[in-house]
């Protein structure tokens, strides 16, 4: 009964986070990433940084909680946003098993995703977050933990974001 609730409470998430995210989509999909390995080193970049803690002050000035982040995460976002610049898309493929990952090795009860494309600054792609009602919803949901990537594409130099969002 538990595990039938938690897919479908994923299944629900998959598909409420897939209703808008970028200019571009393409149905592709990605080898399994459900290794039940943690990652525990992640080097985040001043943008990714300056991301989260734009994401926490507008969490706190709504009265809710800041997130933690966990590098475990931001690696999965990571290995996201490498999936959309080597196939040339803008897309959540991949997200179940991304999910199923996180729940798997962090114990996470839900998982939510926002990836954004060509934004030049982390003030915009939050902007541009914030003016979607799907993704606004995530990051005002009831999460604990949250993780980041920002990956740019060295042919165009234009730049992916994959944000998860997780409650453990």
């Amino acid at each position: 009964m538990k595990v039938n609730l938690l897919k479908l409470m994923l299944l629900m998430t998959v598909i409420f986070t897939m209703n808008s995210c970028s200019s571009d989509s393409s149905e592709e999909t990605t080898a399994d990433n459900t290794s039940a390995v943690i990652v525990e080193n992640y080097t985040y970049s001043n943008a990714e940084l300056e991301t989260m803690k734009l994401i926490n002050d507008y969490r706190v000035s709504i009265g809710l909680n800041p997130l933690e982040k966990i590098n475990h995460i931001s690696y999965k976002s990571e290995e996201h946003d490498f999936y959309m610049i080597d196939n040339n898309v803008v897309s959540h493929d991949g997200f179940v098993s991304r999910s199923e990952n996180i729940m798997k090795v962090l114990g996470a009860k839900t998982v939510g995703e926002n990836i954004a494309y060509n934004y030049n600054s982390p003030q915009a792609a939050l902007t541009a977050w914030l003016n979607s009602p799907a993704h606004k919803q995530n990051i005002e949901g009831n999460y604990t933990h949250f993780g980041i990537s920002i990956r740019e594409n060295p042919t165009t130099g234009k730049k992916y974001y994959t944000n998860i969002f997780a409650k453990i």
